[in-house]
């Protein structure tokens, strides 16, 4: 995609939804604090700080699964947050955020220490897919008992699918249509909004006229269709070792080939595979 690149008579943009520009769109203070604002309902006000921290969680033994996070943020009360952006389908994602999300909270707590100084810990899950088949398009879990009574509001988790119709009437609706926006002319609309906002077309229009950011935007694209390409072929082959295994298995077992075409669809090559390795 080039420099000038025109979606229907529009001026392109790099889309915020990648993670190279999402942690660039992130890397700004005013951006971070007018986001989680919004998505945590806090007066900017009360946000004294929203510091960066390291996105690389260690490993306390060798066979631990090492945590890496998108945006790992500190607010003044030391609250910590982990912002991600994920844009392909990822399976058993509730499980996979609250493994991110137990060890941002034990990450820091020290052999010893009293669990006093265990801190809040929140999980923003910015999804380009739906996760769930209701209308809410931004959810917000905690840990309560089974008659709703908070158990604790050490652990909380948002997600926020970037698919569904909006309502018009949250404030996470404006952040939405800029991850969602691909034009000039759809940042444009949102330049009139809260000062996170402004911020954050400015920096996704001075992105896109950045050749640096424009070739990474490129290989970004470029890897994604290789990777969808290579998975593509991993499943025919994986679908047709399978076709392969229970031809053999039906016509061991007595079946003949007519039943084989029949039953199973083999093709005239399948059939030739199976006789050889009958």
């Amino acid at each position: 995609m080039g420099k000038n690149t025109v979606i229907s008579g529009k001026k392109a943009i790099i889309s915020a939804k990648y993670d190279f520009s999402f942690k660039e769109l992130m890397s700004n203070e005013t951006v971070r604090k007018y986001f989680i604002s919004d998505i945590l309902d806090i007066p900017v006000k009360k946000i004294r700080s929203v510091r960066l921290m390291n996105t690389f969680l260690r490993k306390r033994y060798r066979k631990h699964k090492l945590g890496i996070l998108d945006v790992l943020v500190e607010l003044n009360d030391r609250t910590k947050i982990n912002i991600e952006m994920q844009v392909v389908v990822y399976d058993h994602w509730d499980r996979r955020s609250l493994f991110y999300l137990a060890k941002m909270y034990v990450e820091e707590l020290h052999t010893g220490e009293d669990y006093q100084q265990l801190k809040r810990c929140i999980h923003v899950s910015i999804l380009d897919f739906n996760l769930t088949d209701d209308e809410e398009y931004h959810s917000v879990y905690r840990l309560r008992d089974a008659k709703g009574r908070e158990y604790s509001d050490a652990w909380e988790i948002h997600v926020i699918e970037l698919n569904k119709k909006l309502s018009g009437k949250d404030r996470i609706d404006d952040w939405i249509a800029l991850f969602n926006a691909q034009s000039e002319e759809e940042l444009d609309m949102l330049s009139g909004k809260s000062l996170g906002l402004q911020e954050a077309v400015r920096e996704l229009k001075e992105m896109s006229m950045t050749k640096r950011m424009r070739l990474r935007y490129e290989a970004h694209q470029k890897e994604l269709r290789d990777r969808n390409a290579r998975e593509s072929y991993v499943r025919k082959e994986g679908m047709e070792q399978g076709q392969e295994e229970m031809l053999i298995r039906f016509l061991k077992n007595g079946g003949t080939e007519k039943q084989a075409c029949q039953m199973l669809q083999a093709t005239e090559e399948q059939l030739e595979k199976a006789r050889r390795k009958l």
